[in-house]
């Protein structure tokens, strides 16, 4: 079992300690439970496939990119805003939550079509990926195979924050016309990079389990179960994200 001991982190900005510490304690009966967290998260998980269908099929008739820009942005900026919301305003997760788990499909369903287009039967195979990754890790979690130490934290904190700085040095030096290769390239060093960022994403979803967990071991109000839900969906999209990446730089190899 985790050192309850320690304070309650992980690297996902919607899970940090701060959150689940400054909650007050429920009362009795109405405290954040295991069960009623997996429930949500499924709920969530089910919004986001059914929406992500609607730019999937748009594009998969057309072909054409166009039709689904405005859902695709759109979501990407909804999204965005609404988990900009529930990050510092938690105790609104139970509204906003299925509202940013549906922009959330909208960006995927789009991003996804455009990928199986190119690469066909890609989509499907990070969908399967990313739930069979979840699936290994839930089962390392639960059976203390991997057991999140005070070092193993830290170095998957400080690995997301490099991670999170690359990306945005990437994007600056974009606007100069700039190509950093390392992320849109096909080199076998670009796929190592990949590699290894799939699978700091892979582990933060292991946080995410043992921040859950946390979370409920102190007695965090009932809609905290929400918030987690969709912190933890927050990870699985960025995992599946990555995972797309990784598979499409394999193809063009």
């Amino acid at each position: 079992m985790p050192d309850r001991n320690l304070p309650i982190r992980s690297t996902n900005p919607t899970l940090s300690d701060r959150v689940f510490q400054n909650q007050p304690r429920a009362a009795f009966g109405e405290a954040m439970t295991l069960q009623g967290t997996i429930n949500k998260s499924f709920v969530l998980l089910l919004v986001l496939m059914g929406t992500a269908l609607y730019p999937w099929s748009l594009y998969m008739a057309s072909s054409n990119p166009g039709d689904v820009t405005v859902p695709m942005v759109g979501g990407m900026f909804g999204g965005l805003i609404l988990a900009l919301i529930i990050s510092f305003k938690s105790h609104l997760a139970p509204y906003l939550s299925i509202p940013y788990a549906a922009c959330e499909g909208l960006a995927i369903g789009g991003i996804s079509a455009i990928f199986e287009r190119r690469f066909p039967g890609i989509a499907i195979q990070a969908v399967g990926l990313t739930f069979g990754v979840m699936g290994a890790l839930l089962f390392a979690y639960t059976t203390r195979l991997i057991r999140v130490t005070q070092t193993f934290r830290s170095i998957v904190v400080g690995a997301t924050l490099g991670i999170f700085l690359f990306y945005m040095v990437t994007m600056v030096l974009s606007l100069f016309h700039i190509n950093v290769g390392l992320l849109t390239g096909v080199s076998t060093l670009s796929i190592v990079v990949s590699l290894a960022i799939t699978v700091v994403a892979a582990l933060n979803v292991v946080l995410s389990f043992d921040q859950i967990e946390s979370g409920v071991a102190v007695g965090a109000p009932r809609y905290m179960e929400w918030y987690s839900a969709f912190g933890l969906l927050v990870t699985l999209v960025w995992l599946y994200l990555e995972i797309l990446n990784l598979l499409s730089k394999v193809r063009q190899r």
